[in-house]
């Protein structure tokens, strides 16, 4: 059997959700979001957890769509996974979480969109590169088109540029970037603080928070789904793919 992916470890009220795969810079492989969405699953149903932290091993936080996957075929109902885990975090009646001390690129931004409360190193970068592979970034659009304005969403989108934590804070897609050497202890600080709260008033209030969120995800989930899945299978994307990964 393949070993773990994803590892979760239960202290103080707060389950810690690591993302292992750093063979593939914590892809968004098939096992691993199966193996994440097992994790939220088990968190939802532990009285004894109050908060979700996701954070990552390695250097990198996430990579995106596992590409090697896309380009063999392996993947079509991944575009599908990923609005399903977006859905499964915002419905979460938890906090969730996410610390970023490593970069994000395209998919694995999803899951900072999904999330409640996002913390990043100032050394973090960003970056939606479907754009330069014959992609869009329909799945994820679906949580991180409510969080930005819409001028910042057309820049990042269509150019691909890469951006650090500072500016992700400034235009809504982190809540707060910190010094490296800080991080610890800003997430510590937050989950100190989420820890606090009721179940019932985590709950019910989170519910407040991404009713928006849900309802454009039950809305057009499947849409976005399908024409990610349609561009991931396209000839150019498929060319696209294979350079990137002949390159790397």
């Amino acid at each position: 059997m393949s070993s773990s992916l994803v590892h979760s470890n239960v202290a103080g009220g707060v389950v810690t959700v690591t993302l292992d795969s750093p063979h593939n810079r914590n892809a968004l492989s098939r096992q691993l979001m199966a193996e994440f969405s097992s994790s939220l699953a088990a968190a939802e149903q532990d009285p004894d957890v109050r908060v979700v932290l996701v954070r990552s091993s390695g250097r990198v936080f996430c990579a995106g769509a596992d590409l090697a996957e896309a380009r063999q075929g392996l993947s079509s109902d991944g575009p599908r996974e990923i609005v399903r885990l977006q859905r499964q975090i915002a419905t979460l009646p938890k906090p969730v979480v996410v610390e970023l001390a490593g970069p994000v690129r395209a998919g694995g931004l999803g899951l900072v969109g999904a999330a409640d409360i996002v913390i990043a190193a100032d050394s973090v970068t960003f970056a939606l590169t479907e754009v330069r592979l014959g992609l869009a970034p329909s799945a994820i659009s679906l949580s991180l088109l409510p969080r930005l304005a819409p001028r910042a969403a057309a820049d990042i989108f269509l150019s691909g540029r890469t951006f650090g934590a500072a500016e992700a804070a400034a235009i809504g897609l982190v809540t707060r970037c910190v010094p490296d050497d800080e991080l610890a202890a800003a997430v510590a600080e937050a989950l100190t603080e989420l820890v606090k709260g009721s179940p019932q008033g985590l709950a019910e209030t989170k519910r407040l928070l991404t009713s928006d969120l849900v309802s454009r995800i039950d809305r057009d989930g499947e849409q976005a789904a399908q024409r990610s899945a349609a561009l991931f299978a396209s000839p150019e994307a498929q060319r696209a793919m294979q350079a990137f990964l002949d390159r790397r």
